[in-house]
């Protein structure tokens, strides 16, 4: 299904014509970011223009642009195979219109050659790169390292570390506690992104009967993640994505209040920019 976004092209040209002293953020919603820092690179992580798989699936967010309006990129990043992380529509065209590179696992290859982007989009071959724990990427004045995550839900899911002069994000993809201690140890982030969720009656991939369902890191779960990562602020994410899997990020600050991590929460809605 092609993307259709009502948005226009406000938010890739916001990011065109920004100019930050640092690290600039911007929230695509579900659990998508665009990243541009102060030496001009840019680099899209999950992001995800489709609107779910009704009525299973059903997209809350706007969705914030179409892939064909974005003129500027340098990587766009996967951190799982879910169609929601790794996704032709959405991110094909944008390495179409912009010759970047794409980085994901081996399951999101699994992805990429289902939907057959070499084919059904000007996509090459040598923008395509498999990425595993313990690489290291050099993106222009960032510096990404590709770290574990503990999903159960995936197949190869992997977490992102960014480090950059103004400081230093992470981005967990929909990842639970339980493997992110010695990421805490290891780096000083300044900026960490988990996907919260809830619980809710979500039709059965085969039945189609109305089944509770869990999705992503709970009230608990996502701070004690936070905990592990020992994040200096939270940005939780996802929670505003799925018709029945909607949640308030607002009570992370009662379940925070008693740990030394998060020191702080960053709540935003999809447009959203935060600099670092």
């Amino acid at each position: 299904m092609p993307v259709d976004s009502d948005w226009d092209d406000w938010l890739p040209r916001a990011v065109e014509d920004a100019d930050p002293d640092g690290l600039a953020i911007w929230y695509l919603g579900c659990n998508g970011f665009v990243l541009k820092s102060s030496g001009g690179t840019t680099v899209f992580v999950d992001p995800y223009l489709g609107i779910g798989d009704p009525p299973r699936t059903v997209r809350m967010v706007p969705v914030p642009f179409n892939p064909e309006d974005v003129l500027e990129a340098d990587a766009v990043l996967g951190t799982h195979e879910h169609t929601d992380h790794v996704h032709g529509p959405s991110q094909a065209p944008i390495l179409a219109g912009t010759n970047a590179d794409y980085y994901t696992t081996d399951s999101g290859h699994d992805v990429i050659s289902d939907e057959a982007w070499l084919d059904n989009w000007a996509v090459t071959d040598d923008q395509l790169h498999e990425v595993a724990e313990g690489d290291t990427l050099e993106l222009g004045d960032l510096t990404v390292h590709v770290e574990p995550a503990n999903d159960p839900d995936a197949e190869h899911p992997v977490s992102f570390v960014f480090e950059h002069a103004s400081g230093t994000f992470f981005h967990g993809g929909d990842a639970r506690p339980g493997a992110f201690a010695d990421v805490g140890e290891r780096y000083d982030i300044d900026l960490g992104v988990l996907a919260f969720g809830t619980v809710g009656m979500i039709p059965d991939k085969e039945t189609g009967e109305p089944t509770r369902t869990k999705w992503y890191n709970d009230e608990n779960m996502i701070i004690e993640a936070a905990n592990e990562l020992q994040l200096d602020t939270l940005l939780p994410t996802h929670w505003d994505m799925w018709k029945g899997m909607t949640t308030e990020p607002t009570v992370l600050h009662n379940h925070a209040n008693s740990f030394e991590y998060p020191g702080s929460l960053e709540i935003i809605e999809i447009g959203d920019r935060v600099d670092l």
